[in-house]
Parts: C-alpha cells; structure tokens; sequence
C-alpha cells in the first residue's frame, strides 16, 4: 500500500512539475540583449514557472509555433504575427515591450548616412557607395525589416550585388560579428548593438526614423491547433509580462546607462 502510494505520489509531482514548465520561442535580438536573464528568475521567482528559451529567428520561431513544438512565442515581426493568428495558430498577438532598429557601420562613414534625412535615404546612400553591408538572412524580424527597408527604396535586396551585400544567415550576434569583422554595415536593434562587445571601428550612424519602431509581441501557440501545448503556463507567463512587475524590470534594464527597451503592453 506504501509502495503504491509512493509510485502515485511521485507520477502526481511529475505532473505538478510539468505544468510549471514552458517552452518560448525567442528572437536571438532579444536574447543578446540579456532582458532574459533578468527576467527568468523573476518569473521563477514570483510565479514558479520555468520557463525554457527556443532562441531563433522570428521565421523559425513561427514555424516553431505552427509545428506546435512550444507553448507560445515572443517575436518582432507585425505582418507575421498577424498572418499567425489569423491562420488560427495563436489566439491573440499581445504587445508587450518596444525598442527601435538602428544602422551601425564604420565610424568614418564612408556612404555618408549620418547626414542621412530618413532609413531609405540611408540605404541609398549605401547603394550609391557599393559600402559593404551584412545581411542576417535568417527570415528573423531583424531580416524582414531590413527587406522592407529596401523595398521601399525600390530595391530588392535579394537582388543585389554580392561584391558588397552580404547575407549571412546568422543571428544578430553572429552577423555582428561578421560586420566587425568587414567594417561594414548592418541594420541592428538597438539593444543587441548595445549588449555588442565586439564593436571594432563601427559606430551607430543613423537612427529616429519611425519606420524603424520595434515593436515586440507575445502569441500563445492554440490549444486547439496543438492540444498538447502548455496553455496555462502559457496564460500566467502572458499574465506576469503585462504586470506591475514586468514593467518595473523592463524599463528598469538598462546598459551603460542606456534604456534598452520600453513596456507597452496593452
């Protein structure tokens, strides 16, 4: 009778512990830019939940969540996310924090995009220049912005020359490192370049144009896409990032004195 008590007690704590742990998927710009590692104990701390970080980009993140291989997914690509819940793989997109991309490359500026008036001007300076530039071309949201970017100069960046354009297929701190290795351009978020150690002769040329706003998102993968998926956890994760709490941590982390994100969840 002991012996059976033990054996349903100890299945009964494997549960309890399996129903306080989740998998996210998340962008590698959010990663580098080490939020996660004051925000995981946190969580754990004030909710008991484990949470266990997929890093990737937002294409493979996506692909994650339609695959139902994790509980839920914090990305940075708007027109995806959108496409996913619509598709009816998540319920909702909830918004939760925000930062802005930025244009590093060499600090002579030798294209000229810190007189720059607006990101499109900037890339087409760096046209004119044949300047180097490293592309992540990963499908992340890093990679997606800077294809929309091109777009709108009338480019299309899978066109051009690879004499000074670059697809790496890395992630953000991977392709930085590449930039730093070439002293070329690279469209970044601004907390993965701040994290960046690795900085060599590159500097931030231009930023403040509002098309470069970064908005990042939390989308719960759907229970009924994916019956199997952690929805509870999912729920409290959602529940805790959009808390007092949240708030304080997020605006709260700073690097050199730099605020690198801003909460806005609503």
């Amino acid at each position: 009778m002991l012996k059976a008590f033990a054996i349903v007690a100890s299945l009964f704590t494997a549960t309890v512990v399996a129903a306080d742990q989740m998998k996210l998927a998340v962008t590698t710009s959010f990663h580098n830019s080490g939020l996660s590692d004051v925000l995981l104990p946190a969580i754990k701390q004030d909710i008991g939940l484990e949470v266990q970080l997929i890093v990737v980009g937002t294409g493979q993140a996506l692909r994650l969540g339609r695959a139902g291989d994790v509980d839920a997914i914090l990305v940075h690509s708007k027109a995806s996310e959108e496409a996913f819940v619509s598709e009816g793989f998540a319920p909702h997109r909830r918004e939760i924090m925000f930062n802005d991309f930025v244009l590093i490359g060499p600090e002579v500026d030798p294209a000229g995009i810190s007189t720059a008036a607006t990101a499109a001007d900037a890339l087409m300076l760096i046209h004119a220049a044949q300047a180097f530039f490293v592309s992540r071309g990963d499908d992340s949201g890093t990679h997606k912005k800077e294809k929309a970017l091109w777009r709108s100069t009338g480019l299309d960046a899978e066109a051009l020359s690879t004499d000074w354009y670059r697809a790496v297929g890395a992630g953000m701190g991977a392709a930085l490192n590449v930039a730093s290795g070439m002293n070329a351009h690279i469209l970044s978020d601004r907390a993965s370049w701040l994290k960046f150690g690795n900085k060599g002769d590159l500097a931030l040329l231009f930023a403040g144009d509002p098309v470069l706003f970064n908005q990042y998102a939390y989308l719960p993968v759907s229970e009924a896409k994916h019956p199997h998926v952690n929805v509870m956890a999912a729920a409290k994760l959602e529940d805790w990032l959009i808390s007092d709490r949240a708030q304080s941590l997020i605006d709260g982390y700073r690097l050199n004195g730099a605020q690198l994100f801003t909460f806005n969840a609503k």
